[in-house]
Parts: structure tokens; sequence; C-alpha cells
């Protein structure tokens, strides 16, 4: 599924920049470290449901609204 996760990802980016919220910023607060943010952003690992849910509260957006629409994949 790894267009499911670079679906995912890009999300996940354009979420974080609607909040005006750098990558840097957004791992802290999630307490994962930027490369691997920078590498959830890109797809190019999956994530568990755990962080999914770290990354929607530090957003402030329900996780569902970050996974991708079938139409996507």
């Amino acid at each position: 599924m790894d267009k499911l996760a670079k679906a995912l990802g890009e999300r996940i980016r354009t979420q974080r920049k609607a909040c005006r919220i750098s990558q840097d910023a957004l791992a802290l607060a999630c307490s994962m470290d930027r490369s691997y943010m920078g590498r959830i952003e890109r797809g190019e690992v999956n994530i568990t449901v755990e962080k999914l849910y770290r990354i929607a509260s530090e957003l402030a957006c329900d996780p569902s609204c970050l996974l991708p629409q079938l139409s996507e994949l």
C-alpha cells in the first residue's frame, strides 16, 4: 500500500501547513524525530494508529480527516 502511505503523508503535510506549524514543531509536539516526520510526510513509512491520533491531536483535527479517500488511491 505504497500509495496509501504517500496519500496519508500528503494530507498530513497539507493540514500541518494549514495550521502554520513547522515540521520540526509538529515532530517535537508528537515526541517524534523531525527526520521521521519527514519520512511520514513523504510516504516512506507506515505509521501506527497511535501515531496518527497523536499527529491529528496536535493538528487539531479528527484522525479520519487525515485518511485519504479510496478515490485518492
